[in-house]
């Protein structure tokens, strides 16, 4: 597989030496490149022979740099790994018609996890690609263990040919690969007594296992699989459960080691720990002390007294809405401020999804229409596809712009970011 340039930053290391984009990569001092993780490996040589092919025609370049001297090669995504899993709660198979295509993508690629932090299995690693990860050290790497029972993580995966999880993160350990985990609990699947002993034999791997994340399963109404919601009473009998874990382990280990999704604190009807007890908040994007994080930076946020006049509506997710609610109450403290917090029912994938990055187009039109009164709508730009103004259901912020008539506005979705739009994105123009 040819790894192939898409781009040559002005100035740099690589058009002085007149690499042109749509040249192949081939190799880095006799190294082959399939990928930018080759190339990432491999480049951070002072010298470095590069050889590449324009067309037909090979190119060899000498270089001499400074390992912090970057290259200024840019390589085309590599063609993502699909997975061959069948998991009884996979969310992709929980998606309805019409949804952006690359929603429908199921990926279980080490390298998309040591890249981006995207879970994977394990199950489909050959021996070449493990020694690849031992040799280029693509650690940490994110792993989807849901069970150590390996008859039980199968029945999930719906994969009878996957392989014992205990000997994958042993691997992994002997090898010092650093690991962090992750467990989508099903009732009456995975819960009580197997997640207790799931999290008992995790807890070997430490320090090479540096976190766990206990994550609730996400269902919509398109599920196809005979699944239980999860209700009140599963979040508190895990939060007592893990409460026990994280004391012992933080005294053995100077590290709780165990997080639970700030999902289950809300389902659960309970506070959230401080920010304090969720570490170096290595699971955050598995919805792991987001809430905490937010609330701490609102907190510490300092407002202006006064601005110039600003009518504003935010949207939210319904298990968010309580905590935007109040940091809204503190914007108002501005002179100025007029702010309205809209919170969106999902309709598309039912009342069970409640987090904000699911939230679609259609429904946040569904919310707001004929009721809002501002004259600038705020929207938590992870409902959109990154680099993008769309959302999961390919409606764009000009569709609603267009449809409501007002001006319509992404934010990054914290304190400050949102504090920065308020004030400089919807200012009216008296």
């Amino acid at each position: 597989m040819k790894a192939i340039i898409s781009n040559i930053e002005e100035h740099s290391i690589a058009h002085k030496l007149g690499i042109k984009k749509g040249d192949a990569l081939v190799s880095i001092n006799g190294n082959p490149v399939e990928d930018i993780i080759d190339y990432m490996f491999h480049a951070l040589d002072g010298a470095v022979i590069l050889k590449t092919l324009r067309g037909k025609t090979p190119h060899v370049y000498r270089v001499k740099k400074n390992e912090s001297m970057h290259m200024g090669i840019e390589l085309r995504p590599f063609r993502t790994r699909s997975c061959r899993n069948k998991c009884m709660f996979c969310f992709v198979d929980q998606l309805p018609k019409g949804m952006r295509k690359s929603l429908y993508v199921k990926d279980d690629d080490y390298r998309m996890s040591f890249l981006y932090g995207n879970y994977i299995t394990l199950t489909g690693l050959s021996a070449k690609e493990k020694k690849r990860i031992v040799e280029q050290r693509l650690s940490p790497l994110y792993i989807s263990v849901h069970s150590t029972n390996n008859e039980i993580r199968r029945k999930l995966l719906g994969s009878e040919k996957a392989p014992d999880i205990l000997d994958d993160l042993q691997f992994m350990m002997t090898n010092r690969i650093k690991m962090h985990v992750q467990i989508v609990v099903c009732p009456g699947i995975n819960d009580g007594e197997d997640l207790s002993n799931t999290i008992k034999d995790l807890q070997k791997f430490y320090p090479y296992l540096e976190s766990i994340a206990v994550v609730p399963v996400g269902l919509t109404k398109h599920k196809k699989a005979d699944l239980k919601p999860f209700i009140k009473e599963n979040a508190i009998e895990i939060i007592e459960m893990v409460k026990g874990f994280r004391r012992r382990f933080k005294k053995r280990f100077g590290d709780p080691v165990v997080y639970l999704a700030d999902e289950l604190y809300i389902k659960a009807e309970t506070p959230l720990p401080p920010l304090k007890e969720y570490g170096d908040l290595s699971q955050l994007e598995n919805g792991v002390g987001l809430v905490p994080l937010f609330l701490s930076e609102a907190k510490r946020l300092k407002l202006p007294k006064k601005t110039t006049p600003v009518q504003a509506a935010v949207i939210t997710g319904v298990s968010f809405a309580p905590f935007l609610e109040k940091f809204a109450e503190k914007l108002r403290t501005i002179n100025g401020v007029t702010l309205e917090v809209f919170t969106v029912d999902n309709k598309t994938f039912g009342p069970s999804v409640t987090v904000t990055g699911l939230l679609t187009g259609k429904d946040i039109l569904k919310a707001v229409v004929g009721k809002i009164q501002s004259d600038c709508l705020l929207i938590p730009d992870v409902t959109l596809r990154e680099g993008t103004e769309m959302f999961l259901d390919n409606v764009t912020m000009k569709d609603l712009a267009e449809t409501l008539g007002i001006t319509v506005k992404a934010f990054d979705p914290t304190p400050e970011g949102l504090l920065e739009e308020l004030l400089n994105g919807c200012q009216r123009q008296d």
